[in-house]
């Protein structure tokens, strides 16, 4: 059985065109299940300079590309967004912050449902600072919490606070932990990803512009973060898996 992008909003049927504006794509001027209908794995991460680089490795890896071959930006129209294609492949940038990342993932998620894309899995790539791991290590996120360790995103919803889940594909952070046991290359663990609204106080940092907090109160939260199963921090994972959730995407 097929499993085909879920769109929660009743309203886009009664559009006669959905122009995804940061992309600079259009139902009424591109052919959506033509150029992406084959699409089954999306990546995505913050930098558009990491993102090709990624679409050029795996290019390389699933013998798609020859060297030094280019791959041009779909979304060049804006500089809000890149993203770029090979195969079955997606690789788009999200920017920085939840924010960024939302507003990415309402058009990507348009894009697939008009593509009629299938068993789409989408992965977030990214740096992230590490708790309690050697640095290069690499986390696969069970669930992201938030600044309280809670499993959910808050959003306010026309002025109502809407709560949402955040856990992420259980059987999918199995394989990718099979992956790499495999590779053998890296520390891997499977823990939960901390998402804060804020790279500086919001992570306990002490080399802001505000800090209103000591040493020895920044490293006991650290501590009951990773005592709660923490074992990284970023600032995207929350609303990455809050949409999928809804969207029917692994």
């Amino acid at each position: 059985r097929q499993n085909f992008i879920h769109l929660c909003n009743p309203h886009l049927e009664k559009m006669k065109e959905d122009i995804l504006y940061h992309f600079a794509l259009g139902t009424g001027t591109h052919d959506f299940p033509a150029l992406f209908g084959d699409v089954k794995f999306v990546c995505v991460g913050g930098s558009p300079s990491r993102m090709k680089a990624f679409i050029t490795y795996i290019a390389e890896e699933l013998g798609l590309g020859s060297p030094g071959c280019d791959y041009p930006n779909i979304c060049a129209g804006t500089d809000r967004y890149a993203m770029y294609k090979v195969g079955p492949v997606l690789s788009v940038s999200h920017g920085m912050g939840i924010p960024s990342i939302s507003i990415m993932l309402h058009e990507l998620i348009k894009l697939l449902y008009h593509a009629k894309c299938s068993d789409i899995t989408i992965i977030r790539i990214g740096t992230s600072g590490g708790i309690g791991l050697e640095p290069g290590s690499v986390v696969i996120t069970r669930q992201s919490v938030d600044a309280t360790f809670k499993p959910q995103l808050e959003q306010v919803v026309l002025g109502k606070t809407v709560i949402r889940s955040t856990n992420l594909d259980e059987q999918l952070a199995k394989e990718l932990m099979q992956c790499g046991k495999e590779i053998g290359q890296f520390n891997t663990v499977i823990g939960n990803t901390m998402c804060t609204l804020d790279f500086y106080e919001g992570q306990g940092r002490l080399d802001g512009a505000i800090c209103l907090y000591d040493e020895e109160e920044k490293l006991q939260y650290l501590k009951n973060a990773y005592d709660s199963g923490v074992r990284n921090i970023e600032m995207e994972s929350s609303v990455f898996a809050a949409m999928c959730n809804l969207s029917g995407v692994k």
